[in-house]
């Protein structure tokens, strides 16, 4: 009996398998993932923006095991959307203040569809000629966008790359930066090399530092996470240059602005740095994942980084007329990353580029006025970009029957005040957060709770700003009524 069902469940598997990747099947599931998607786009705001789940949520509704027989597409699309859509935080919400942007667009969603659908492993040239030479002709254009020197371009003698995060790039130009200086300082004294960064450089910069050890590495930040602050490049490049150390540039966020002529003044005295990045994954309307990486010397990152397994070699690697990117990475295989970009930069042109950004500026600067109408609330640092760090002001808020009058100079006094405005600042971030209306996140600035208010999701209108700030006026006063 026991040889008879299995024959059976044999003959009825083989009878249920279609090929995986039928065209005809393949274009039908295709539109109505589309459809799906679109779907999911126009109805977003019906959704609270952050998830509102408990931890464990999924493993009690899904099953305990993998389907033995095939389960059709409508079937999942279903389950997505009672399952899954609850458990997401919707970063593409026009409510969606938090972090920094992940912004997308159509060019840059089916710029991912393409790279996905030829899934090419593009690790050398061979693997896939177009891959390698539309990226550093991509990367170019970009380079150019921005006004980086002819030292950081194909065109020049540097070069550009794609890698996947800000911790790759980082990661990457600190290991050649450590080679660098080793070749020079005899590899017995890698003990007594060092990083510095400031105590707003992005937490990348620790993990790559563990990675690779301590050595001679400077990162300045343009557009730092917390508030957007700037480092001053050429100042710190002229200080680096007195030591031979290598400085790389991170602008992970706020590089994208600078394609905008009035923005351009913040990466000054970049032609004095050994590497430069950003992530057009953040504000350049790319999928995740797309970071930008250009360097001076391509030659740093290939003796750092390079591979030359036998199964790996072939004659237009030996003729060194081609890039290799699997040399300018960690990893060897790589993705067609550079189609979604080539897409978002001729799909909407360097104009229309410039001007989605400024958008997002001049919806920041109207926020930031709606913040200094109300004397209640303070702008703590300077607006930069399309970023505002704000907080409940502790002069204006109602004090526990204890409570102490900061105006009257008294050290403790202040101390305590500044505790309670941390505490109902953040009391306050929660319960907006918490109303799935709008969904932002903190920061700490010298021992101040702020609160991070980011623009930049590509569908948030001048209405959903005003929105924002009315969710945040109102919160304040349920919470100042019940004191």
């Amino acid at each position: 009996m026991g040889s008879l069902d299995s024959h059976y469940e044999e003959e009825n598997s083989s009878s249920n398998t279609a090929n995986p990747l039928n065209p005809e099947e393949f274009r039908r599931q295709g539109h109505m993932i589309i459809d799906f998607i679109a779907d999911y786009y126009q109805n977003m705001e019906k959704y609270p923006v952050l998830s509102q789940v408990q931890p464990g949520y999924l493993a009690k509704l899904l099953p305990k095991s993998a389907p033995n027989i095939p389960e059709p597409i409508e079937t999942i699309l279903h389950d997505i959307q009672q399952y899954i859509i609850p458990g997401i935080t919707h970063w593409q919400s026009p409510n969606y203040f938090a972090y920094f942007p992940a912004t997308s667009s159509i060019a840059g969603f089916l710029g991912e569809v393409l790279s996905t659908g030829f899934n090419v492993v593009v690790f050398n040239w061979i693997s896939s000629p177009a891959a390698t030479e539309l990226e550093f002709v991509t990367m170019d254009w970009l380079g150019q966008m921005l006004g980086l020197p002819q030292s950081f371009l194909f065109s020049g003698v540097g070069g550009g790359v794609i890698q996947g995060t800000t911790c790759e790039a980082i990661l990457c130009t600190l290991v050649a930066a450590r080679d660098q200086m080793l070749a020079k300082v005899g590899r017995e004294n890698i003990g007594k090399l060092v990083f510095y960064g400031s105590d707003q450089t992005h937490c990348a910069l620790l993990k790559a530092a563990k990675v690779a050890g301590l050595e001679s590495f400077l990162c300045a930040t343009i557009g730092t996470t917390s508030t957007t602050a700037v480092d001053p490049i050429r100042s710190l490049s002229e200080v680096t240059k007195e030591y031979g150390m290598w400085i790389h540039v991170d602008a992970a966020y706020a590089g994208s602005a600078c394609i905008c002529p009035e923005y351009r003044h913040f990466i000054d005295g970049v032609e004095n740095v050994n590497s430069f990045s950003f992530n057009a994954h953040k504000w350049f309307f790319t999928t995740l994942d797309c970071c930008c990486l250009w360097v001076k010397d391509p030659g740093a990152l290939t003796k750092s980084l390079s591979t030359s397994a036998e199964y790996l070699k072939n004659n237009a690697s030996d003729s060194k007329q081609v890039v290799d990117y699997k040399d300018w990475q960690i990893t060897l295989s790589r993705r067609f990353r550079s189609m979604k970009l080539w897409l978002v930069l001729r799909s909407y042109g360097v104009e229309n580029l410039r001007n989605f950004l400024r958008s997002h500026v001049k919806m920041a600067k109207r926020f930031q006025q709606l913040v200094e109408s109300d004397n209640r609330f303070e702008v703590v640092v300077p607006r930069n970009f399309a970023m505002v760090c704000f907080r409940a002001l502790p002069t204006r808020l109602k004090k526990e029957p204890n409570g102490c009058n900061i105006e009257s100079g008294n050290i403790e006094a202040k101390l305590i005040d500044q505790e309670y405005a941390n505490d109902f600042n953040r009391n306050l971030l929660e319960t907006m957060n918490a109303s799935g209306k709008v969904f932002m996140t903190h920061t700490i600035v010298e021992g101040i709770y702020v609160i991070r208010f980011a623009v930049g999701a590509t569908l948030t209108e001048d209405k959903h700003v005003i929105k924002a700030w009315e969710v945040v006026q109102e919160t304040v006063d349920d919470m100042l009524a019940t004191k």
